[in-house]
């Protein structure tokens, strides 16, 4: 009787022991398609992602493909200064816009020379009573890094500006060093400047860019400038 007794006891246990073992290897089973699901589904919504990116930028660079104005654009400063950016619709015009950025001239140079590739992002808070470019204050971002604030200037109320930009008026395309006495303003050290004619692309009251041309016509441009109003 006692061994009938144990001889059942232990087909019981080893029922629950299967049945718990069954149990797990359902969960595990479970699991593990749940993880293959959520997966499939994040390697979905990254392609996704990437195709709705490829379109946006196809429709961009259509939109800016032989429709949209030139202007001139200079950036130049002292070399332990900060580096100004000006662009106008011809050399001899006062500028759409000057900006005096937070980046010195010598460490902005050293970063286009490093990278190859310099994209300014400006950005402003919505509620401005001007057009985007004639905001007064800007966050400014330099490949992707907060580096500071950039401010409007004006050429009437700053001479020296002026008399920077007269000084390379001459020069479509190119970059270099104008003495001391050329930005006119007594202050000791050489200008550097960079000169370049850039695309200007108006996506909307709130969006703007400047795109700089190669003069040879090949490859993307080596500096982008964009303006966003958020």
């Amino acid at each position: 009787m006692l061994g009938t007794v144990m001889a059942t006891g232990e087909e019981e246990v080893k029922k629950g022991m299967n049945n718990q073992n069954h149990h797990h290897s359902n969960s595990s089973s479970s699991n593990s398609a749940n993880a293959s699901v959520s997966k499939r589904k994040a390697v979905f919504m990254a392609a996704l992602a990437v195709s709705r990116f490829r379109s946006v930028l196809a429709s961009a660079i259509a939109r800016r493909q032989g429709r949209s104005p030139r202007v001139v654009g200079t950036l130049y400063g002292r070399r332990r200064g900060h580096v100004h950016l000006s662009f106008q619709l011809k050399p001899q015009m006062q500028p759409l816009t000057l900006l005096e950025l937070p980046t010195a001239t010598n460490e902005f140079v050293k970063e286009m020379a490093a990278s190859g590739l310099m994209r300014i992002a400006l950005e402003c808070d919505r509620g401005g009573e001007v057009r985007l470019i004639e905001e007064p204050m800007w966050r400014v971002y330099c490949n992707g890094l907060r580096c500071g604030y950039a401010f409007r200037r004006e050429c009437r109320q700053v001479p020296e500006d002026w008399k920077a930009l007269r000084a390379v008026e001459q020069v479509s395309v190119g970059a270099g060093v104008l003495p001391a006495t050329a930005a006119g303003d007594g202050q000791e050290g050489e200008v550097m400047y960079m000169r370049a004619m850039f695309e200007r692309v108006v996506g909307s009251k709130d969006t703007e860019a400047f795109y700089m041309i190669n003069p040879d016509g090949h490859g993307g441009p080596e500096l982008s400038v964009f303006l966003l109003r958020v």
